[in-house]
């Protein structure tokens, strides 16, 4: 039987900011302890200083998941986990191939592919012998569309989509849930920053005009919604994106 929810633990990667904050939030207020990891602990306690403010349990472990080594130290030290949600991800780099730097491709494949790997691999005995795990993977509509300059963030996105799809299949009969969650376009602080190497005109440009496109605390309930479902019920793959988003390249601006 599967443990209620106030006995349950999750860990998100990417917790610093973004999707991975507001989920960390999300769960937490479902009575989930959350256990946050990324590379900045700076970040990591301020989120969990949100937590403890609404009442809620957290724990901070700062973590590169690209860094195996301290991967496995981290799960170590963890008696158990119920839920894992895979956020640590990112885009670097608009050119075209012909012009795109290799390192960007690396780092981009490391961090939303290998990355994911090393934390599911070294969680799941874990999320395996709680009786009722959950790995989430968050992919991006990218994972199936590609689009011009777009090609290190839309392959790496990929994947991760067949981390999950697989994942899925060779687990099969074992008590664990495989959900992916594939968001379009969301407004978060720091994604298309990042993507324009810290130009904040670039960044803003991604999303003017754009009625309500979709933010982290909207994902964040899409993935704690999934991961609540009884435990016989799998979200296979959820896509979200704003209304004004039809398409990769389809979005309604008002100016």
């Amino acid at each position: 039987m599967a443990k209620p929810t106030q006995s349950r633990t999750a860990v998100i990667t990417g917790a610093s900011s973004g999707i991975g904050a507001a989920t960390a939030r999300e769960l937490a207020r479902q009575g989930y302890t959350v256990v946050l990891t990324a590379r900045r602990a700076d970040r990591l306690e301020a989120v969990a200083k949100q937590v403890h403010a609404d009442g809620g349990t957290a724990r901070v472990y700062p973590l590169d998941v690209t860094d195996r080594e301290a991967v496995t130290a981290f799960a170590g030290q963890l008696e158990s986990c119920d839920v894992l949600v895979n956020i640590a991800g990112g885009a670097y780099g608009t050119e075209e191939i012909a012009h795109a730097d290799p390192a960007d491709w690396q780092r981009m494949y490391d961090v939303n592919v290998v990355g994911a790997l090393h934390m599911t691999q070294v969680l799941l005995p874990l999320l395996v012998a709680s009786g009722d795990g959950v790995v989430v993977v968050l992919s991006s509509t990218a994972s199936f569309t590609c689009y011009e300059g777009g090609g290190g963030y839309s392959a790496a996105k990929h994947g991760a989509h067949v981390l999950a799809q697989t994942l899925r299949l060779e687990v099969s009969g074992q008590p664990l849930r495989v959900i992916e969650i594939a968001p379009g376009m969301v407004h978060t602080e720091e994604f298309s920053l990042n993507r324009y190497r810290g130009s904040s005109e670039k960044a803003d440009a991604v999303y003017a005009g754009v009625p309500d496109p979709l933010v982290a605390e909207d994902i964040a309930d899409v993935v704690s919604w999934a991961v609540t479902r009884p435990p016989h019920v799998n979200v296979d793959l959820l896509v979200v994106r704003p209304r004004a988003q039809a398409a990769q390249h389809k979005v309604h601006r008002t100016s």
